[in-house]
């Protein structure tokens, strides 16, 4: 092992890092000037090395240092609040807690070093707010209160507190046969996912969940969680949930809308989506939809009442690339190896780039990377892509930035938590299947599974 910029990091990864990327370093860690090499010198494994090792640095390197959570944002350039450093993400840290496994697998960090993290973060999500069971969508790092998301939502959000108990699973399932310090982690991780009151969240006994609550606003937002979207890990946990389960009519009145979640009849550049949001999105919507809910719940051969679940996702995908193929914008810089529409910062802020109605021009790589699954040799082409031609204006100390637009030559130094993630979760998962395998080794996510008539691997 080799010290590399005050990190453990093992001798392939460091030469992978630091000779391949081209990147170099003084003696006391900064970041100097990017070389021009040949722009195939970094292909195929080495490529996927560089950028998991670079992008798990996010949560690493990046974390908010009292909580080890994620911090919501990064920004390079500087040009954000200062009491916004320590704001942190519950769904970005769920995601996180699946990217620091990776690192120890990948020998990025030590495993003591991974549990000591681990152990800071559940101290941490121990103690900080909750309303029944549930957390808020945003924490102080420092403090461990709320801190609001918007006018009414300053209370519970069920969907980001989803996110974090898939990866509170997973990291149950990694820990449970180790060390008596790490089963006692796998104990407390157990604990906190089990202490989430998923039924009290239907408002009484009503056959949908409910997003949001607040302790000043209650029931305010009433936002129903229905499909299809980023959201259906929340309902097959509700289903598993050993003492706050949901009747399985919440999720086939819920989420499958009584049925018109099908998309029957539907077909875009030859493709036919077995699933539909509530507002019809022709193209599939953000590529997001295929990526959080499915970090840990292995869509291959995930089928429900309605269609399967690995062909919506891998057909999802086809369709942006075909899509930025296509053009119909005429945006500079889209072809067959630059796609993927999602959300993520935008040119006036933040945006759910889709297809036509909220296509700008910015194209997002964590939409085409994080679906590396569904489309290896296209997720491997746009990755090579991006990395070889636009060099350090894209590519930064914790992976590639958020987004671009060749269009508007507009390349922001600024990262997000929950677009970094699912990048190195992803490509993991497509590599060895190791979160895949982890989550659905859970005898409880079987029985929700099963509960909810859902055929899995």
């Amino acid at each position: 092992m080799m010290k590399f910029q005050n990190k453990t990091v093992p001798f392939k990864a460091l030469f992978f890092s630091v000779i391949a990327a081209g990147f170099i370093f003084s003696a006391c860690g900064e970041q100097q000037e990017r070389t021009n090499g040949d722009p195939d010198e970094l292909t195929g494994e080495a490529l996927k090395d560089t950028v998991q090792y670079y992008t798990f640095q996010y949560f690493w390197d990046g974390a908010e240092p009292n909580s080890g959570m994620a911090r919501e944002r990064f920004h390079v350039d500087g040009e954000y609040p200062e009491d916004d450093k320590h704001v942190v993400t519950l769904g970005g840290s769920g995601f996180g807690l699946m990217a620091l496994i990776v690192g120890i697998e990948r020998d990025f960090i030590s495993r003591e070093e991974g549990i000591d993290r681990f152990e800071r973060i559940l101290n941490f999500l121990e103690d900080a707010d909750r309303f029944y069971g549930a957390w808020p969508h945003w924490l102080d790092g420092e403090t461990g209160e709320t801190q609001s998301f918007g006018d009414y939502d300053d209370g519970a959000d069920l969907v980001e507190t989803a996110f974090m108990a898939q990866g509170l699973i997973t990291l149950r399932e990694y820990l449970k046969d180790g060390s008596e310090r790490e089963q006692e982690l796998a104990q407390q991780a157990d604990q906190l996912w089990q202490e989430i009151e998923w039924d009290w969240f239907t408002q009484d006994g009503d056959e949908v969940l409910y997003w949001h609550w607040s302790p000043n606003h209650g029931w305010e937002m009433d936002h129903k969680i229905e499909g299809y979207d980023e959201t259906h890990v929340t309902y097959v946990l509700a289903a598993a949930s050993p003492d706050h389960n949901i009747d399985p009519e919440v999720y086939h009145e819920g989420w499958a809308r009584g049925g018109d979640i099908r998309f029957e009849g539907h077909e875009q550049y030859g493709y036919s989506l077995p699933f539909r949001h509530n507002r019809a999105e022709q193209y599939g919507g953000p590529l997001f939809w295929a990526h959080y809910s499915y970090l840990g719940l292995d869509p291959r051969d995930l089928e429900d009442d309605y269609g399967n679940f690995w062909d919506n996702n891998r057909y999802h995908t086809l369709i942006q690339r075909e899509y930025a193929i296509e053009n119909p914008n005429g945006f500079e810089g889209y072809d067959e190896n630059t796609w993927g529409l999602t959300a993520s910062y935008s040119l006036d802020g933040y945006a759910a780039h889709r297809p036509n109605e909220a296509d700008y021009g910015v194209i997002t790589p964590t939409a085409g990377l994080s679906s590396f699954p569904y489309t290896p040799e296209e997720s491997q082409a746009l990755m090579e892509n991006l990395y070889n031609t636009y060099g350090d204006r894209l590519f930064g100390k914790y992976g590639f930035y958020d987004a671009f637009s060749v269009e508007e030559d507009w390349f922001p130094e600024r990262y997000l938590a929950i677009d970094q993630g699912p990048i190195v979760v992803m490509i993991e998962n497509h590599r060895s299947g190791l979160l895949w395998d982890l989550f659905m080794s859970s005898e409880e996510v079987h029985e929700g599974l099963e509960r909810l008539n859902i055929s899995y691997r």
